[in-house]
């Protein structure tokens, strides 16, 4: 089955020029005047990507993101934007919207765009078929054990997954902590939302950081666009820090008014709030 995009914008010749740019992929291109009608069209059929432009008659480009946001979530949105609107962009992003794209529009930048959005739409759909296997596997009837001292974790679990405490599971490896973890995510409030694993053990602590709290573009020299750190990606989920005492003091001061403020900064960034439950 083929993947779906649709294009929004007033002007014709940039919806036939956008049009005309994804040509070569075996996608279906529809093609909307402005919001209204980009409405009547994502009633009648899915769209895996819709691409809009900000500035329409009648429904701008945002009106459009939350109506798309309300009623479908599961569509990208990647928005369309001038130089002197870029800064609405970014404000679309953080209302939802998956990227945005200046104006005049690179062909091959768009392609590109397109390529990593529906790989992305992609890897969601997964995850969610994933989330919703390892909720089945990791209820509590499928922990092994019927001595005391795992009745006593059976307790602990029911205990603290209604909870928004931060939880630390010590033990041997190959004893299962990330199944208790999985245990106590999937039995929580938070079991509809991201799950999300880090083995701190594994990076340096300059890339710990970097996938922990994300880099704002040009925070350093590879910084070429916004990385979103596992926080953030785990924002109303449960972030899973495996290996954590392998990390330096100076990372776990850090971490730690993370956990206590609930707040961080992305690398080159401003604070960001972030919510344990």
């Amino acid at each position: 089955m083929k993947n779906k995009i649709l294009i929004v914008d007033d002007e014709k010749n940039t919806r036939e020029g956008l049009k005309w740019a994804l040509e070569e992929k075996n996608v279906e291109v529809g093609l909307a005047s402005d919001g209204r009608e980009a409405i009547d069209l994502l009633a009648a059929q899915n769209f895996d990507i819709v691409i809009t432009d900000l500035k329409m008659p009648h429904m701008d480009g945002l009106e459009l993101l939350d109506h798309i946001r309300r009623n479908d979530p599961q569509t990208l949105v990647v928005i369309l934007t001038g130089h002197a609107t870029v800064e609405n962009a970014v404000a679309a992003m953080k209302k939802g919207a998956y990227d945005y794209i200046e104006k005049p529009v690179n062909p091959e930048e768009l392609n590109v765009l397109v390529d990593r959005a529906l790989e992305h739409k992609n890897l969601r759909e997964e995850n969610e078929q994933l989330r919703r296997t390892l909720q089945k596997h990791y209820g509590l009837d499928n922990i092994i054990g019927q001595s005391e001292p795992m009745q006593h974790v059976f307790q602990k679990i029911i205990q603290v997954a209604p909870t928004k405490a931060t939880i630390l599971i010590q033990g041997e490896s190959g004893t299962g902590k990330e199944l208790i973890a999985s245990s106590i995510h999937y039995n929580s409030s938070r079991k509809n939302n991201p799950f999300v694993k880090l083995n701190c053990g594994a990076l340096t602590p300059t890339l710990l950081e970097s996938e922990l709290f994300g880099h704002e573009k040009g925070a350093f020299t590879d910084a070429h666009r916004q990385k979103i750190g596992r926080f953030e990606l785990a924002d109303k989920g449960t972030l899973l820090l495996d290996e954590i005492s392998e990390t330096t003091l100076e990372f776990q001061v850090r971490l730690l008014r993370v956990l206590q403020e609930q707040e961080f900064e992305r690398v080159g960034g401003k604070p960001y709030a972030w919510t344990s439950a």
